[in-house]
């Protein structure tokens, strides 16, 4: 019970080391001098943490709320009481499908920065799970194409920069089409990471951010798995009409007036539950904010290290891995699968405990952030469930799994071995 607890206090202090709001307030003060000429200050953005992000802009600019007005795309659940700011819903809980509200919200955003004054600044409020919820194909593909590709190359194991790659060239706002529409004095992009690196150009499609990909390197995404045949033909038509030249490029640059600034990332969380399992009494043995690579694969490697270390010992690591599915995966999600195959990697290796979370509460499509699993966790069918992906109803009838309820905020996941 001490090392559940301690795991616990230790996920939870990495997560409200990101909370959006304070983190926002404090980017918000230091644009003063900027926001305070603007005859309009327009709001636009999407992503988990874009409610708490917006409360942020509200409470920073308390005094001048007048000259305040936007639309944040969120996930239904995230959405909250403001003032200036509307929340959209954009997609249910528990599903990252984006939807036709989505596309509502975002072609709503588009013509909001089209039609500012030369004076005006515009804020953006970028965070992860921003892909899902600012959806709106080219002209030709639909919203039932984009979601088969996303399904095709989730399933595949593509890493986020690579499926992004496609979505941005199938995106009449993504990969900066978006800033590239604003017609004020000074776009301000502030962004919570969820994506290993903290590429700017990848986190949420990058809508305010110059796109470094091409239609070219779009199609050899699909290329390398194997996919292009199992595309819909709407997409690929696309793609190769952009290689032709037929169609225009994302912006490979966009004016001195947009600006984007990086708030929250995983390494900020990672640092704060250092702090904390220090503080507890434990050696940190931090493995950083960038792993990434099959969910087992990263178990079992991070399984051996855990195996050498010494009593009173926290193995701590952030990033997102992946989980390649077969023809019918059972549920779950990276979380739950890595903290299940932790605990058959250690088998009875004494006094350690996992525990494998998503900052933002979610962990694949079900109501669990993650689980936290030890020798006990263990039963006759544990291999199996893990073999066919199927984690979360094993898990749930071990009681394994994780459930914080939506946390506002996403920098990725937060995973931590402790040896007691």
């Amino acid at each position: 019970m001490t090392l559940r607890a301690d795991a616990l206090t230790i996920w939870h202090a990495a997560v409200d080391a990101v909370r959006p709001e304070p983190l926002v307030i404090a980017a918000v003060e230091q644009l003063r001098p900027l926001l305070a000429s603007a005859p309009v200050i327009r709001v636009v953005g999407c992503g988990k943490a874009g409610a708490a992000m917006a409360i942020g802009v509200e409470t920073a600019l308390a005094d001048q709320l007048d000259r305040v007005v936007g639309q944040v795309n969120v996930p239904e659940g995230f959405t909250a009481t403001t003032k200036r700011i509307r929340l959209h819903a954009a997609r249910p809980v528990g599903s990252n499908a984006p939807t036709p509200a989505g596309i509502d919200g975002a072609r709503a955003m588009a013509q909001f920065l089209a039609d500012a004054g030369p004076d005006d600044v515009a804020l953006g409020l970028i965070s992860g799970g921003g892909s899902a919820l600012l959806p709106w194909p080219v002209e030709g593909v639909t919203l039932a194409d984009k979601l088969a590709v996303t399904a095709l190359l989730a399933g595949s194991g593509a890493t986020i920069g690579k499926m992004n790659a496609v979505r941005k060239h199938l995106s009449r706002v993504k990969g900066g089409r978006l800033a590239d529409g604003f017609r004020g004095r000074h776009f301000v992009t502030l962004i919570i990471s969820d994506v290993v690196g903290d590429p700017l150009d990848v986190i949420a499609s990058g809508p305010t951010t110059p796109d470094p990909t091409t239609y070219a390197d779009a199609l050899d995404v699909l290329d390398r798995y194997k996919l292009r045949s199992r595309t819909p033909a709407s997409i690929v038509d696309y793609l190769e009409r952009g290689v032709r030249g037929e169609l225009p490029e994302t912006p490979k640059a966009l004016p001195a007036t947009v600006e984007n600034r990086l708030i929250g990332t995983n390494a900020l969380a990672l640092a704060a539950a250092t702090r904390t399992a220090e503080r507890l009494g434990y050696r940190v043995v931090s493995l950083g904010s960038a792993v990434e690579g099959e969910t087992a694969d990263v178990a079992r490697r991070h399984a051996a290290i855990v195996r050498t270390l010494p009593p009173r010992t926290c193995l701590l690591s952030g990033g997102e891995t992946t989980v390649t599915l077969g023809r019918q995966p059972g549920k779950g999600g990276r979380n739950q699968e890595y903290a299940l195959a932790m605990a058959l990697a250690l088998g009875d290796t004494p006094n350690t405990l996992t525990l494998s979370g998503g900052t933002d509460g979610e962990d694949g499509p079900t109501d669990a952030a993650g689980a936290i699993t030890d020798s006990a966790t263990l039963g006759p069918s544990a291999a199996d469930h893990l073999a066919r992906h199927d984690a979360y109803p094993y898990l749930d009838a071990a009681g394994g799994l994780l459930r914080t309820g939506l946390t506002g905020t996403n920098v990725m996941d937060v995973r931590l071995t402790l040896v007691g």
